[in-house]
């Protein structure tokens, strides 16, 4: 975690209103709402918008499988340093099949033992795209085996990430009660 306290601070229960309610409509009638969504109500109209785009990125629709698209979000949100993202999406990593061997080899990134080709060249093009903001072409070839619909998904789902790792981050985002921080991630 980059901060120990919130920047912006999240909704109390008590600050959230009838608009911020029909706003979440069925995603939030059971459960408690996290962190990320109470701070980013504070700004309704960036709210709807981020779901609608964040909901296309973790959708069917997103032509990434689930599994892989979560190795992608958790070496987005490990490169950007962000321990709320990283800690939410471990949780979705692991029901998605990740297993925690996986799940800590992600951290060290696509020249580690373990990964198949098409998963390292992902984690390389995820590499490649936080730190420079492009795929170069020796890993867009060893993106091959995906076809040319998967290949844009990749690049958009790390830049959503990259997006939500610098919200999480510059917000001060604290986690949820039942996430822990990683080790590595801490400042």
């Amino acid at each position: 975690m980059r901060l120990s306290k919130p920047r912006i601070a999240p909704l109390s229960d008590a600050e959230i209103g009838d608009e911020h309610r029909e706003m979440m409509a069925e995603r939030f009638r059971k459960g408690s709402i996290l962190n990320i969504f109470r701070t980013l109500l504070k700004a309704p109209k960036a709210y709807k918008a981020f779901m609608w785009w964040g909901g296309y990125i973790l959708s069917d629709h997103n032509a990434i499988a689930r599994r892989e698209r979560e190795i992608i979000i958790l070496r987005t949100g490990f490169n950007w340093k962000s321990g709320y993202e990283w800690a939410q999406h471990v949780r979705i990593g692991k029901d998605c099949g990740l297993s925690n061997e996986e799940i800590e080899r992600i951290k060290a990134g696509p020249d580690a033992d373990g990964w198949s080709p098409t998963e390292a060249a992902m984690l390389r093009a995820t590499d490649e795209l936080t730190s420079g903001g492009f795929v170069a072409d020796v890993t867009w070839d060893a993106l091959s085996d995906l076809t040319e619909k998967q290949r844009m998904d990749l690049v958009m789902t790390v830049g959503q990430y990259t997006q939500v790792s610098m919200m999480l981050n510059s917000y001060g985002v604290q986690l949820d009660d039942d996430l822990e921080l990683d080790p590595d991630l801490k400042a």
